[in-house]
């Protein structure tokens, strides 16, 4: 009996544990139709409207990262992009967050004190609002059956992009959930031109 107890007790210890390290959703970076549009959104920090056309301006690359900040895989991945983001920063690399599903409070207590290393604009922030978002049609478009689709990650270089009119481009890389580093690092050395 005392050996089901500790088994039983050890499992549910372990549960956690074991859960959290399978819980990851990699996703390879391809290159799919996405018909993706310019938009103005909220800043996190100002409340002032940020266009995104605006934002990638004189940028060699740039990564639009989409999360809801209570979602684990975000979690894995925001060191990650933030990572990436004072890696090549200085060499035309650009990240931008859009925040989904969650109140600008909580995103905000996300990023802490310092707020986020990036702009971070509001696309939604009721659950509720899922199927109603860009973001949604997006990932839909470019095959992610998740269920909520944080992060989903799209990478846009400014010089393919259409200089007027709300489509930005109709082809773009996409990640469908968690970047995978080395390959996603690989890329964005090789689009700004550095040495790795």
């Amino acid at each position: 009996m005392r050996k089901y107890l500790f088994l039983s007790i050890l499992a549910v210890l372990l549960l956690p544990a074991i859960a959290s390290a399978q819980a990851h959703e990699y996703s390879p970076l391809v290159e799919k139709s996405v018909n993706y549009k310019n938009w103005t959104l909220p800043n996190l920090k100002t409340d002032e409207p940020e266009n995104l056309r605006k934002l990638i301006e004189g940028k060699k690359l740039v990564m639009i990262v989409y999360f809801a900040p209570w979602c684990g895989n975000w979690r894995h991945e925001a060191p990650i992009a933030a990572k990436l983001y004072e890696k090549y920063k200085d060499q035309g690399f650009q990240v931008i967050g859009v925040s989904e599903y969650a109140s600008r409070a909580d995103v905000r207590n996300f990023f802490g004190a310092d707020g986020p290393p990036y702009p971070v604009v509001t696309e939604s922030e009721l659950r509720q609002d899922k199927q109603n978002t860009p973001h949604y049609e997006y990932r839909q478009l470019t095959g992610d059956k998740r269920n909520w689709g944080s992060p989903w990650n799209i990478f846009l270089e400014p010089v393919k992009v259409n200089p007027t009119g709300d489509l930005l481009v109709e082809k773009a890389w996409v990640v469908n959930g968690e970047l995978i580093e080395e390959e996603v690092d690989k890329f964005i050395a090789s689009k700004v031109g550095a040495v790795t």
